[in-house]
Order: C-alpha cells, then sequence, then structure tokens
C-alpha cells in the first residue's frame, strides 16, 4: 500500500504507506476507533481508498487481494458477535471453508487446536490469545488463503509480545501477516524486541570471549539487521 487515504481531507484514514509478504510479520500502527478497521479492510482489498495504490505482486488486483488476504477480527466488519460460543463461531467457518460442520466435526477441531475445552464458552469470555489463535486458524483454512490482516488485536487486552508471536509463528508457516494496533502495542513490542536483542549481543560477547565491561575484542563484527524485528507501518510513511 502506497500512500493510501480515506475520507475528506484523510480524517478517516491520512495517507498510510505499509508492505507486508510472506513469511514475515508487520506491525502497521493505527490510532481512533476507525483507523485500524479502514486500514484493515484497505488492506485486505474490502475498500478502495480514495488516494494510493494497493498493489498485489506489483498489479492492481483487489479481487486477487480479497481471495489471498484474509481479514481477522476487524470490529463491526468480521469478529463475530461476543454471545457466540466458541463451538458456534468454529462451525460457521468451518461451513465457509468447505469443512463439515456438525457438532462432532466441530469438537474435534476444537480439540485438535487445543481448545475443545472452550467450546461452550462465549467468544467474548476467551483469553485475548485464545480468541486470536481460534480466529486466525479458521481464516486460514479458506482456499487460496496466503495472508492475514489482523486488526486491533490490543483492543482485547493482555501483552501485546503474546499476539505479536502468535504472528510470527504465522509467518513462519509462510503466510503474511499484517496486524494493525495502536502506538503503545507498539513500544512495547519495540522494547521487548531491544531486550531480546540485547540478551543475544550480551549472550554473543560472552561466548567469544569478549570483556563484557571493556568490549574490547580481536575483531569487531559488523552490525546485521535483526530479522525478528517488527517490521512498522507507520501514518505518513513506513519502514517494512
Amino acid at each position: 500500500m502506497r500512500a493510501v487515504q480515506k475520507g475528506r481531507d484523510g480524517q478517516a484514514l491520512p495517507a498510510t504507506t505499509v508492505e507486508f509478504e510472506s513469511g514475515r510479520a508487520t506491525l502497521a500502527c493505527a490510532e481512533t476507533e476507525q483507523r485500524p478497521t479502514v486500514l484493515g479492510l484497505i488492506a485486505s482489498g474490502r475498500m478502495k481508498p480514495d488516494a494510493g495504490e494497493v498493489l498485489l505482486d506489483r498489479k492492481a488486483d483487489r479481487r486477487g487481494i480479497r481471495r489471498r488476504i484474509a481479514l481477522v477480527d476487524a470490529p463491526s466488519v468480521c469478529d463475530p458477535a461476543p454471545d457466540v460460543t466458541v463451538a458456534g463461531v468454529a462451525a460457521e467457518e468451518l461451513m465457509f471453508a468447505g469443512i463439515p460442520a456438525n457438532p462432532i466435526s466441530v469438537a474435534h477441531w476444537l480439540a485438535d487446536l487445543g481448545l475443545g475445552h472452550l467450546s461452550r464458552v462465549p467468544i467474548g469470555n476467551v483469553d485475548p490469545e485464545e480468541r486470536l489463535r481460534l480466529l486466525t486458524e479458521l481464516a486460514v483454512l479458506r482456499d487460496d488463503v496466503e495472508g492475514l490482516v489482523i486488526v486491533a488485536p490490543d483492543r482485547h487486552g493482555g501483552d501485546p509480545i503474546v499476539w505479536w508471536s502468535l504472528a510470527k509463528r504465522l509467518a513462519d508457516r509462510g503466510y503474511a501477516v499484517l496486524v494493525v494496533a495502536g502506538d503503545a502495542s507498539a513500544a512495547a513490542i519495540g522494547a521487548a524486541d531491544m531486550l531480546g536483542r540485547l540478551g543475544a549481543d550480551e549472550a554473543a560477547v560472552a561466548g567469544d570471549g569478549v570483556d563484557a565491561e571493556t568490549g574490547d575484542d580481536d575483531e569487531t563484527p559488523e552490525n546485521e539487521d535483526d530479522a525478528d524485528a517488527p517490521a512498522q507501518g507507520r501514518t505518513e510513511g513506513a519502514l517494512a
């Protein structure tokens, strides 16, 4: 997406550029109640921007984007009603995916996912990580789905690191994953990533026999980009 914008003077979504690709999790920041959903709709080919362009493999192909990118848990668009049970949510999505959706099949599918104990629990009462795991696993059941746009997982509470780790695991399976969340979540993820890099650097220093206080060594390795660092998209520009 390049400089996509929605609404008069960009009120619904200011000019935003973000890229996401197969095998990588990307974090895009969007604030206010409406903007995460608008960005998610545009990124998944379900809304046409008023300005800018959305490309798939460097080509304009909204139909292809809709077919290959699943939109997950977007408020007021595709989030399940809070009083529907986990089994009910699963049954509906299994049916759309062309998979048997009778009670026995649903029970087996949930059990295989490790969520069988939640079958009768309303989705609105489910732990944020289990909710997102359920919805993303259901989304990838559909034919042709190669990527996911997950909208505002931080609105359900919990630790952002948990759902970010889930997004990275999906990317490790080859999916293109875009997560749209707020600045506070992005800051928490960035801080955790920095601590992780520092820990890795300290371990490397110890392993190489470098003086931990002076940092002296015969050779200084060149810095390399960290593959686990979250690629981020942000209003008025992006790093992806």
